[in-house]
């Protein structure tokens, strides 16, 4: 079963969160419609900015965990080397 790390954002360089899934078009859903309370809702953070798939949940945890440990610099300089521009890859996933 496919698994995935994810990045939101508020806006282009702006409030980062990241999280993992087994099911990115819901878990993206949930996000942006605020089903689930918590720090996305709270802090407006909606844009799929970044999102890697992995064969396994337990290599996509583990990959979540780096990532949150990561300086913000490095998280920004990954998001841009994919998506430069900040554009909502919502769209391309459904």
């Amino acid at each position: 079963m496919q698994s995935y790390v994810y990045i939101l954002a508020s806006q282009r360089n702006g409030t980062l969160y990241t999280g993992v899934t087994s099911d990115l078009i819901k878990r993206i859903w949930q996000h942006k419609n605020d089903v689930v309370q918590g720090f996305s809702q709270k802090y407006n953070v909606h844009l799929l900015v970044w999102y890697e798939v992995h064969d396994a949940i337990e290599h996509a945890i583990l990959r979540e965990k780096q990532i949150k440990e990561w300086k913000r610099d490095w998280k920004l300089e990954l998001i841009e080397k994919s998506n430069p521009t900040w554009k909502d890859l919502y769209s391309e996933i459904i």
